[in-house]
């Protein structure tokens, strides 16, 4: 029995450090939360977890997991888009002009704007894959070209408002079809059929692990983990259920987080993405079209800050020539602390989603303590630099 107890001690120890990054910066999230709950309730008597500030969570950083879930393909590949903060201002103009100044119908102009998304993502994709421009210097082109183009096509100005159609986008909610009041019984429903869901991946990976030889986490591990998720998904989901739902965009997000995760897990095109990161000359060798799917890659990226671009004019409830401005850092940053590596190869969806998680409460925690945005640029970049040493130091190890 002790022994049986020493092997288990062991093998969990030698998982927690063989998948320090996952794990540590779930725990980070765990953490950070607690951390401002408390301080947040101390200093101001504000409860951080309340409905309304976890709804005002996921509607102000919304854009930042979309463009994370693209942005870690680009950089699993060995590149990196600086144009995404540019694309999403110029796609949100396009969306004003479109909706506001030509009465175009939602309709038309979401699908309108997606293919504008991917034509830019392919016009930047066609250089770096086919050119062998650098990623850096062709996106770096690119966001001064989409700001510049965002400028004139608003004509400095403002274009709003949208109607409440495009709105919703943002700042809509799934109606409760099931019950009648509060708590919303349909957000309810939805988010419990979700934590299943992750709970069956789970199992159906562990599964996958032991059929092809690879030793699972301990069940222990396993099991408080996905306890451990399914509760905060529960909890997340009964304060949404209590305020206003379920938001329109969330369950966007959570459509996109499992079929990307599905993609890069469970497909062969998605597995040979992270081959070409790991190594481009034997990916090359071994018959993988390298270029077409770092063409594919930046299509991709351009669809979803696109996606993103609509999504911020929809809150915003206008667009404005600065929009987007920043956004690639706070997206780059999401996927380094996430646990991408910085010269490709590696890198979870599910770590993206908790990097960016993190990026999100820190922005929505300091903001509520009333810490200045210079405070805030500081503190965000010293995090950076300490997921980035963190990587190094793993790999050194």
């Amino acid at each position: 029995m002790a022994d049986g107890a020493v092997a288990g001690g062991k093998g969990i120890g030698a998982h927690l450090g063989g998948h320090l990054r996952e794990n540590g910066m779930l725990m980070a999230l765990v953490a950070i939360v607690l951390l401002f709950t408390v301080i947040v309730r101390g200093l101001i008597g504000v409860d951080f977890l309340s409905a309304q500030n976890i709804t005002n969570l996921f509607l102000q950083n919304s854009y930042v997991i979309i463009m994370a879930l693209g942005m870690l393909l680009v950089i699993v590949a060995g590149h990196i888009d600086l144009s995404v903060g540019s694309v999403v201002g110029f796609t949100g103009a396009v969306a004003a002009v479109l909706t506001v100044n030509m009465g175009l119908p939602v309709f038309v102009v979401i699908p309108v704007c997606l293919l504008i998304g991917a034509c830019i993502g392919a016009a930047q994709g066609y250089w770096i894959a086919y050119w062998r421009i650098p990623s850096f210097i062709v996106t770096l082109a690119g966001m001064l070209v989409f700001r510049g183009l965002t400028l004139w096509l608003l004509n400095g100005q403002n274009v709003g408002p949208f109607p409440k159609s495009f709105q919703s986008l943002s700042t809509g909610f799934i109606p409760d079809v099931i019950g009648a009041g509060k708590p919303n019984v349909t957000a309810l429903v939805i988010i419990a059929i979700a934590a299943g869901i992750v709970v069956w991946l789970g199992w159906r990976a562990r599964g996958r692990d032991e059929k092809f030889g690879i030793t699972p986490e301990p069940m222990v591990m396993f099991v408080a983990r996905n306890v451990v998720v399914a509760a905060a998904l529960m909890f997340v989901g009964y304060k949404l259920a209590s305020f206003r739902g379920l938001p329109n965009v969330v369950v966007v997000l959570g459509l996109l987080t499992v079929l990307y995760a599905f993609f890069t897990e469970n497909t062969t095109t998605g597995r040979r993405v992270y081959a070409l990161g790991g190594n481009e000359k034997a990916a090359k060798l071994s018959g993988i079209n390298t270029d077409r799917l770092v063409f594919l890659t930046f299509v991709n990226m351009g669809v979803l800050a696109s996606l993103a671009g609509m999504i911020v004019a929809a809150r915003l409830n206008s667009s404005t020539p600065k929009a987007g401005v920043g956004f690639e850092l706070d997206v780059i940053a999401a996927v380094f602390i996430g646990g991408a590596s910085m010269t490709g190869g590696s890198g979870k969806i599910i770590g993206v989603v908790v990097g960016a998680l993190i990026m999100g409460v820190m922005n929505n925690g300091m903001s509520i303590l009333g810490i200045g945005i210079d405070y805030q640029q500081v503190i965000k970049g010293l995090v950076l630099l300490a997921a980035v040493i963190f990587d190094v130091y793993n790999k050194n190890k």
